[in-house]
């Protein structure tokens, strides 16, 4: 992370003295990601491939969690850490390197972490995984399949809490969350049953937004167009947001039947690990900051499109030092279209009036060095 990134509170207008001490909570598994970049193609079967570069970082949840701190939102996240040299390292890494509040978080004596290796190739990535289960604290039962989080029964009182829907899942911790007053954002994995039934999605009902991609969102509705599924999605939520990859995104209030169309930002990808974290992180912080729904798709849109310009899901997201940067230099550039730019000019209210250059050198996300 930049160690000069502008101290911008997204949120200082709107704080109060007995508002939350935590802006947006969050919980799921911690990974060890290891990330290879350069590689030219697929690897093949029975040959050696070498990648020109390589680097690690925490993964996982971590790559939304850390999204929304260097956004200078305050971030709460309850996950489970091994007792390994990789688990002290993302804690580490969180705690004390983004400022990240892990005080609902545990570590689990003889558990190892879990760990990614994720080849970016082609603009497209190859994930191999591997991790077991992890306890669940005292008190509390841990659902099967990928490595659990801490699981939370009373989770911190915040004003928002990010979740992971799952067909057939209910995780107690959301509706408390809800009933606390904190506004409920949720993406959704694909439906491995092949049911794609929005009502075995039971906390759906607890949620402000739902933010699929296009493909889960026209399956969950039965359409055949992004758009057309985002207004039926808008029956069943509050807000309804469609990704829709390299067009951008499309969503629709609920309640006031508003629509907003946003084109994705075209940049050179050199790894899109935790871009679609990035995104719901940008997203969060405009709703949270009460800005026009149009400006949240295009300010969630911009962090995604800065983000896979680095490599590694959690070190790639950008604070508000490279979004200066990248609000400067586009200005400058003679090729841009003023309509197009007009879309980012909310960014003139928000950022210093000065910034460093672009590019921006960020932190070398790896786990070999000592400082």
């Amino acid at each position: 992370m930049s160690t000069d990134t502008p101290g911008i509170d997204p949120l200082q207008a709107l704080r109060a003295p007995r508002d939350p001490a935590c802006d947006v909570f969050l919980t799921g598994p911690v990974f060890l990601d290891i990330i290879f970049t350069g590689l030219d193609s697929a690897p093949v079967r029975g040959t050696e491939s070498w990648a020109r570069g390589m680097g690690s970082s925490p993964g996982g949840v971590a790559n939304m969690a850390t999204a929304l701190a260097r956004l200078g939102l305050r971030t709460s996240l309850a996950a489970a850490f091994g007792d390994d040299h990789y688990g002290e390292y993302c804690w580490d890494a969180l705690e004390q390197g983004e400022g990240i509040d892990l005080s609902m978080s545990h570590t689990v004596p003889g558990w190892h972490s879990p760990v990614t290796v994720s080849m970016a190739y082609e603009g497209e990535r190859t994930m191999v995984s591997h991790g077991h289960e992890a306890p669940a604290p005292t008190g509390t039962a841990a659902p099967t399949g990928a490595p659990a989080p801490a699981f939370p029964r009373c989770p911190p009182r915040a004003r928002a809490a990010i979740a992971s829907l799952a067909p057939g899942r209910s995780e107690p911790w959301v509706a408390t969350a809800a009933r606390n007053g904190a506004l409920i954002f949720a993406d959704v994995g694909w439906d491995e049953t092949g049911r794609w039934d929005l009502d075995a999605l039971p906390d759906l009902a607890h949620c402000e937004a739902f933010l699929p991609n296009a493909e889960e969102a026209m399956r969950y509705t039965r359409t055949d167009c992004p758009r057309a599924a985002a207004h039926a999605l808008a029956e069943r939520v509050p807000l309804a947001v469609v990704t829709l990859g390299a067009e951008g995104a499309y969503a629709v209030d609920g309640r006031t039947g508003a629509a907003a169309a946003v084109p994705a930002i075209e940049v050179e990808a050199l790894d899109p690990t935790g871009a679609g974290d990035v995104f719901v992180a940008g997203f969060v912080t405009g709703t949270l900051a009460d800005w026009p729904l149009a400006d949240r798709l295009a300010f969630a849109g911009l962090t995604a499109a800065l983000s896979v310009q680095e490599f590694g899901g959690s070190l790639s997201a950008p604070g508000w030092a490279e979004i200066a940067a990248w609000w400067q230099l586009i200005r400058t550039c003679a090729s841009q279209d003023p309509a197009a730019l007009e879309r980012y000019a909310f960014l003139d209210d928000l950022l210093p009036t000065t910034a460093r250059a672009w590019p921006l050198r960020r932190a070398v996300p790896t786990i070999g060095f000592r400082q």
